[in-house]
């Protein structure tokens, strides 16, 4: 053999695995393009391929064996894709039952939930399908799988991560020009040359997904029949396209997501939310914040009409958008403890009613929730403003009042030109404290959880056409703080507040002079914000036991670009903080406080229908 004919042929022997290895997805023939999730999914076997299981990075910490490692997703266009994850288990744990975690879309796959998750019993797979890692012994950001991309592995900032091989199921940022998660219009980087729901990164993502779950049926640690999935915003929806593409899941968790991309908007068939919903058959509590603009509540009448599985529930913290707090995030990990452990039953979804036909003209809400365990509290919330934008609403809380394990609340509007929608949200007691991570992210620890009914939305035509009234007043006080920050939104510590600014709109007008007034005081002389939307202002407080009565016009209020509030009209929110940069020129307004917390009272209009005391 000549020396020119053995290159030759260690060359073809070079690429024989890429030239002859065998796609993951049949190849599409005669012109053939999916267009519905059966189609999609043809001729997949996740449990097919071997795993190639690589371990990168492997530690104890507090008990738990921590994994960072990567698994074989499948070979496109000849390429391998290999998917890099967290895994994690208490250490000489078996056969405990299993959880696929998926983050979002600003998400990292992380050490802490898998950490958590194993305090509680569980082994846990955190996968990094964007490609970024958090963890206390290997950490990819952006950065870092930029120079993945590269391939320079002298560079410091390199790490072997997510390697989705010839087809881009990144997100924030793609790797190939021209892509865009969602659709990804065929290119050299898609799997398929025309447009398919096989190009999107949803399909693909789940598809790594449905690896996981084989992934964990082949650990000692995971037991094969327990495996449950939970997820965020991008990872919501991902956990709805996993629940309804494989039956090997006993229970769901989506958060914020995957109930309002439907195929009648932007997406494809064979990635869309309501033509999943409707193959679910395992248990699945829906973590759907009242505000939240990824997965919006007003969907959540027809995903529950959607699902196959009877056994679901809805927790709907009002007036939070695409976050969590403690006690709201409670539900989810119940929800897992049931169907993976045994260990606990949640209440039944509270049963309500909205009646539009009442003796005074005013809607009257009802809630009958499951008393088998304690309740702590029912409070009923509605909106007439829930068709804007997800911050514009503001969820009222009416005053309910219990009678024969029914409680009740009337619904007084302000107008009657913009839909009703309204809601029960049920307080439970737990026994003992539980503690874990919550869906965004962050620890917590709770001795109580939710569970809300469906939300109950009425037309303005309907409500016009049953002669409800307007009788809505607007209060003296609009914020007494006779409880504290109780209903406000904290960012940070206490000097950051937000709350919606109590629908203007619904009440009767201002007056054209109508000012905002405040009571303060404080221990120290500090400077305090206040902030209108975009706008702020800036208020000097004086130290000391007095109270200090601000006033305030729109033209006090600025945006940190040099202009200023002209009026009231259309505001939605208010900030009450201690500092804060605003506008383009990063315009620092407020300083760190000092000494104790300030104390506020009454706030209110100086145009206020009663005095205040």
């Amino acid at each position: 053999m000549t020396k020119k004919h053995y290159l030759l042929t260690v060359l073809v022997l070079a690429f024989m695995p890429s030239l002859f290895a065998e796609e993951t997805l049949p190849v599409l023939k005669d012109g053939f393009v999916p267009s519905s999730v059966e189609e999609a999914w043809a001729g997949f076997d996740p449990r097919k391929e071997a795993l190639d299981v690589e371990v990168l990075k492997e530690w104890e910490e507090e008990g738990v064996v921590l994994k960072v490692l990567r698994y074989r997703i499948g070979t496109f266009k000849g390429k391998k894709a290999m998917m890099a994850a967290v895994y994690g288990y208490p250490k000489g744990a078996k056969n405990l039952p299993a959880i696929v975690q998926i983050h979002g879309g600003g998400q990292s796959a992380q050490d802490a939930f898998v950490l958590a998750n194993a305090k509680n019993g569980y082994a846990t797979l955190s996968i990094a399908w964007a490609g970024r890692i958090k963890s206390s012994q290997y950490t990819v950001t952006n950065k870092e799988k930029e120079m993945f991309w590269t391939g320079d592995k002298n560079h410091a900032d390199y790490r072997i991560t997510t390697d989705w091989g010839a087809v881009d199921a990144y997100h924030h940022h793609c790797r190939f020009k021209g892509n865009n998660f969602v659709q990804n219009p065929p290119s050299s980087s898609t799997v398929d040359a025309v447009k398919s729901p096989r190009n999107s990164g949803w399909f693909l993502v789940t598809l790594g997904a449905r690896r996981a779950i084989t992934f964990l049926e082949r650990q000692a640690e995971a037991n094969s029949d327990k495996i449950g999935v939970y997820g965020m915003s991008m990872g919501g929806k991902l956990t709805v396209l996993l629940a309804g593409a494989d039956d090997r899941l006993k229970v769901a968790v989506p958060a914020c997501g995957g109930i309002s991309d439907l195929s009648t908007g932007r997406a494809l068939a064979g990635v869309a939310d309501d033509s999943y919903l409707k193959r679910i058959s395992c248990p699945i509590i829906f973590m759907s914040p009242a505000n939240d603009f990824h997965g919006k509540v007003q969907d959540l009448p027809q995903a529950v009409k959607d699902i196959k599985s009877k056994q679901w529930r809805i927790v709907s913290s009002p007036n939070k958008n695409h976050s969590d707090s403690a006690e709201y995030s409670a539900g989810g990990m119940l929800w897992l403890d049931q169907f993976l452990k045994g260990n606990f039953k949640m209440p039944k979804t509270p049963r309500s009613k909205l009646d539009i036909n009442t003796n005074n003209h005013i809607p009257k809400f009802s809630v009958k929730p499951d008393q088998s365990k304690k309740i702590l509290a029912v409070d009923i919330y509605y909106t007439t403003n829930g068709q804007g934008k997800a911050a514009d609403k503001f969820w009222r809380q009416a005053k309910a009042t219990e009678k024969d394990g029914a409680w009740s609340a009337s619904l007084p509007l302000g107008g009657v030109d913009k839909p009703l929608w309204a809601y029960g949200d049920v307080t439970y007691a737990l026994d003992k404290e539980i503690s874990g991570v919550g869906y965004s992210g962050r620890r917590f620890t709770s001795d109580r959880f939710h569970l809300a009914s469906v939300v109950q939305m009425i037309n303005s035509a309907d409500l016009k056409k049953a002669g409800v009234i307007a009788s809505l007043k607007r209060p003296a006080v609009l914020e007494s703080f006779a409880n504290g920050w109780k209903s406000w939104t904290q960012d940070g510590n206490f000097h950051r507040y937000r709350k919606p600014i109590f629908t203007l709109r619904e009440y009767q007008p201002l007056t054209a002079d109508a000012k905002l007034v405040i009571d303060l005081r404080c221990e120290k002389a500090n400077k305090l914000i206040i902030g209108i939307d975009q706008y702020v202002t800036e208020i000097l407080l004086k130290g000391g036991s007095q109270w200090q009565t601000i006033e305030l016009k729109p033209s006090d209020f600025h945006n940190g670009n040099g202009g200023k509030l002209t009026n009231w009209t259309g505001i939605k929110e208010i900030m009450i903080g201690e500092f804060k940069r605003f506008g383009k020129k990063n315009t620092l307004y407020g300083a760190p406080w000092q000494g104790k917390k300030a104390e506020l009272r009454n706030l209110r209009w100086s145009d206020s229908p009663s005095k205040v005391k």
